[in-house]
């Protein structure tokens, strides 16, 4: 099977990449390796994807928001399904770089839907994000709650996708399914996200920045399950049978949370990675940042009922892992 991934560099995209060559399968990647975070990781990625992949992993470095470069670059592939999971990532970033989520996240994903469309994949799985729910404090957050209220812009675009999704789904009937992703951690992954921030931090030596002065709580997601729980939505695409989906489309539209199904206090995650390191934290405790939210909890019933989705990785495995990772990736 030929499958199109859209931010192959990225922490889930290569690794889905990493999970579907071991399987046989052959990766079309695309990735502009923007320098929102160090260049130097995507490019390792890659370099692992190549090496575990060979002939069946090719590579086109480009903006997926740039339709006549992605339209040139896979002109005569074979494509059965696309992964697109490539996003300009981050919360706070959006509050200083609007433009760029407007491009990718909002241009960039009605580029990938006209592609799906025009070569008539058999399925199309996109990114969106737990960052939906914004300060919905009905818990667990729920595909079937209303997700009208985001509290950032990224959450807006992400929202969009969804709506916009759904209407391909309505016109073209073409099959499709969005993934809500809930705080993903493990090795290979972002250096702008909180398990990386404050490891570096403390093996360091150095302050770590704790918002709402600690009082957070996170649904984390090893990338282990979250890419067990993206490939089994691949190759289960939504069916045009008038029935409801998840998320209550009944046109061939699905929406699934992939999460771990159980929210931890982030303090509690500080004390593992202080653990791991070996060395206390010295805390820097902060308010609350604009667009940020105090907890997320996945409702996960859905994709367990569907596709047999079962969260392996507790973070007293998961934070460990990651700090072992990070000490032999930097050392």
């Amino acid at each position: 099977m030929a499958i199109l991934i859209t931010g192959a560099a990225g922490f889930i995209g290569a690794a889905l990449a990493q999970r579907l060559l071991a399987r046989g399968d052959q990766v079309i990647g695309i990735d502009n390796l923007n320098a929102y975070y160090q260049v130097s990781l995507k490019e390792d990625r890659l370099a692992r994807l190549r090496e575990s992949g060979g002939d069946r992993f090719v590579f086109h470095r480009l903006d997926f928001a740039d339709n006549d470069a992605v339209m040139a670059a896979l002109d005569g592939s074979e494509i059965d399904r696309i992964a697109h999971l490539g996003a300009q990532a981050g919360v706070r970033y959006s509050l200083d770089n609007p433009q760029a989520y407007v491009r990718s996240n909002l241009a960039g994903h009605v580029n990938m839907l006209e592609l799906a469309r025009e070569r008539q994949v058999r399925h199309m799985v996109y990114a969106s994000s737990s960052s939906v729910y914004g300060g919905n404090d009905k818990f667990p957050f729920s595909v079937e709650d209303r997700v009208d209220h985001p509290v950032s812009l990224y959450a807006a675009t992400k929202r969009a996708d969804e709506l916009m999704s759904e209407t391909y789904a309505h016109l073209f009937r073409l099959p499709l399914t969005g993934l809500r992703f809930f705080t993903v951690y493990g090795p290979w992954g972002r250096p702008d996200m909180m398990l990386w921030l404050f490891t570096k931090a403390i093996l360091a030596g150095e302050p770590i920045k704790v918002f709402n002065h600690g009082d957070m709580y996170r649904d984390f997601t090893h990338i282990s399950d979250i890419v067990g729980g993206v490939t089994a939505c691949l190759d289960g695409p939504p069916a045009d049978d008038g029935e409801a989906k998840p998320g209550g489309s009944v046109k061939p539209h699905a929406l699934y949370n992939i999460g771990n199904n159980r929210s931890e206090k982030l303090m509690k995650v500080i004390g593992l990675i202080e653990d791991a390191c070996g060395r206390k934290a010295e805390l820097e405790m902060l308010p609350m940042q604009p667009g940020d939210v105090h907890r997320t909890a996945a409702d996960i019933s859905a994709i367990q009922r569907d596709f047999g989705y079962d969260p392996q990785m507790k973070v007293e495995q998961g934070v460990p892992e990651f700090v072992d990772w990070f000490r032999e990736y930097h050392a």
